[in-house]
């Protein structure tokens, strides 16, 4: 593939980046843990920002020494192994593409209620193919698109809290100061510290979708210097609006009066007779899911050439274009698939589709265990450490990753979620299994090249395919083997002897 003379922006990325994580998550989802965890959730949201920082960081650190389209799945196998790169590379998709499917049933659903008659299967349907067209127009059209769409939910967002701080003053027409409000009543940790960690999980849902900017880094301008700016920007911009959002949210309505049902935006605002914020919100909740699976597209359309370039997925797939065409194409009929099942098969749709948060997770643990097997390997890129306090900064996320991971059965409606994930890992690592010992068995194994100057050190399958090759090799072999060796290396073999 041609490299493009002039690529993606800082800002450009940071929109897009922006573009993803604040959904359908945020603008509704939040309800959730605002409810179970009160006023303490400024400190979930805070710490949860914290994981990001971390995570992006470690996340720079790599793809400024290799700005690859794999991203996170070939600092993997770099640092593990191909297996481990085929893994990751393949639950990411899979969960992407399960949980984008369902954000196709959500807007139709939002729409529904302002077209009662119209067909949710097709609308989902239509959804589906026009994001994934729009996504063949390249990255650059593209990022104007999500900058656009970004652009809406931080008006929205930046307007809220506007808002909000002028009934807290009292500047809002016809209203009284609210003050402290509700705050004053009401306990800060009414879930207790239980209430808090259990809150902590879904908040990183909330943050979740910022390692779009590692797979778009391939296709940025100049990415050592922008793909750190644009992460800077994105943590910012990510943690300053949500935490000043919930924070002046607060004082207005008891989080005990806030539902799923509701965004904790609108049931606010309805207690002070601003009932048209319920629709503008809704119609923004719509652009931001369209804003969410724009992107997510864009990610694993390149997600599928990073694979498919390592010839770890079908060889039909493989494009030689700036544009993976092929891959999001692919992706979009697995969305149409998903969909399908969901109207089929709902038990094992929902199923499935719960496994899109363990999917995540799953992805971040592998960037922050990458990191430190990168940073001890490597050190510092170009001598510039990006992320400090290494190894124990590393180490902390890392652990505190795999607590979220293991708690997830104790959080409702997360505990298929972990099941799911499982079976998922341990279905592609039965797979990877399978392909290698079919290219075995018809004489295609061959080492996989590092990227770095070294080979992969698998520690899946194929430390077990590469052994499996290599003591048969030996026994049939070994004597060819010796005299090619011999033959090649005699005169440096005889220089040798004579020094």
């Amino acid at each position: 593939m041609k490299k493009r003379e002039k690529g993606l922006s800082a800002w450009q990325l940071t929109m897009m980046a922006l573009g993803t994580v604040i959904g359908g998550s945020f603008f509704l989802g939040s309800s959730v843990v605002i409810n179970s965890a009160g006023p303490s959730i400024v400190i979930s949201f805070i710490l949860g920002g914290v994981l990001v920082y971390y995570i992006l960081f470690a996340l720079s650190e790599m793809t400024v020494t290799n700005p690859d389209s794999g991203s996170f799945r070939t600092f993997a196998a770099e640092a593990y192994g191909q297996g481990t790169g085929f893994v990751v590379g393949w639950v990411y998709w899979t969960g992407m593409v399960l949980a984008m499917s369902s954000e196709a049933t959500a807007i139709s659903i939002l729409i529904s209620k302002w077209i009662p008659d119209i067909s949710i299967s097709w609308l989902g349907g239509f959804i589906i193919i026009g994001v994934t067209l729009l996504n063949l127009l390249g990255a650059s059209k593209l990022s104007k698109l999500e900058s656009g769409l970004a652009a809406v939910k931080i008006l929205t967002i930046l307007a809220f809290i506007v808002i909000a701080l002028l009934l807290i003053t009292g500047l809002f027409p016809g209203n009284t100061a609210v003050g402290a409000g509700e705050l004053e009543a009401e306990p800060f940790l009414p879930g207790g510290m239980k209430g808090l960690a259990g809150s902590m999980l879904l908040v990183m849902f909330a943050y979740a979708g910022f390692e779009i900017i590692g797979l778009a880094a391939s296709e940025a301008e100049n990415p050592q210097e922008t793909v750190p700016r644009a992460i800077r920007y994105t943590v910012l911009c990510l943690v300053g609006f949500y935490i000043l959002s919930v924070a002046v949210m607060l004082p207005l309505i008891p989080t005990a009066e806030i539902n799923e049902e509701t965004s904790p935006m609108v049931a606010a605002l309805n207690r002070f007779g601003i009932t048209w914020a319920g629709s503008v919100i809704n119609l923004v909740l719509i652009t931001a899911i369209l804003s969410t699976m724009l992107a997510a597209m864009f990610g694993l359309g390149r997600m599928i050439r990073s694979l498919t370039d390592e010839e770890l997925a079908p060889g039909i797939l493989k494009d030689r274009t700036d544009v993976p065409y092929r891959g999001i194409l692919f992706s979009g009929f697995a969305m149409l698939l998903g969909l399908g099942m969901g109207l089929l098969l709902p038990r094992v749709y929902l199923f499935l589709i719960s496994a899109g948060g363990f999917a995540l997770l799953f992805t971040y643990v592998i960037i922050m265990a990458t990191h430190i097997r990168f940073r001890v390997k490597y050190g510092c890129p170009e001598g510039k450490c990006k992320l400090g306090g290494f190894p124990y900064s590393s180490l902390f996320v890392l652990i505190v990753l795999l607590i979220a991971m293991a708690s997830m059965p104790f959080i409702r409606g997360q505990g298929t979620g972990l099941a799911a994930g499982i079976i998922m890992v341990v279905f592609y690592s039965l797979c990877y299994v399978g392909m290698i010992l079919f290219r075995f068995l018809h004489g295609k194994v061959r080492p996989p090249k590092g990227r770095y100057g070294s080979n992969y050190q698998d520690t899946l399958t194929t430390e077990f395919s590469e052994e499996l090759s290599g003591i048969i090799e030996k026994q049939q072999n070994a004597g060819t083997a010796y005299e090619q060796a011999e033959d090649s290396d005699g005169e440096t073999g005889n220089q040798n002897k004579e020094g």
